[in-house]
């Protein structure tokens, strides 16, 4: 393979490695990470999950999907274990996994649990904006 396709190949891959930017921001809670992103008044997703759990899985792709419309891009994702963060879970009241609550900046705008139907996921995450 040629140096010029090697380095086709990585340009081509490399959005699916790293995202294109457009998007939404994800990571695993932190208290110091939501904090910060609280003060800074982003849109906030809390998005508590289990591995376990089928409702989260059929949440996952709505999510990636709206988290890639640029409508979203500064909303900051935060994915809690259900199962690990049990302190998490109860600080912000949520009583099962597939919960999503959406703040803006400190004020929680919604929250709704067990949702799969992708026009009230979108209609979710617009409170946030």
């Amino acid at each position: 393979m040629t140096t010029r396709r090697i380095l086709l190949a990585a340009f081509a891959v490399a959005p699916m490695l790293f995202g294109t930017g457009a998007g939404a921001a994800e990571m695993t809670y932190t208290p110091a990470a939501f904090e910060a992103a609280q003060k800074a008044g982003k849109p906030i997703l809390v998005h508590i999950t289990a591995p376990w759990c089928t409702t989260c899985a059929a949440q996952k792709p709505i999510l990636s999907k709206l988290e890639a419309d640029p409508k979203f891009k500064d909303l900051q994702v935060f994915d809690v274990d259900f199962d690990s963060r049990k302190d998490v879970v109860k600080k912000f009241g949520a009583t099962m996994q597939s919960t999503l609550i959406t703040y803006k900046g400190e004020k929680e705008t919604g929250r709704s649990a067990g949702e799969t139907k992708p026009e009230a996921i979108s209609s979710l995450l617009d409170k946030a904006i």
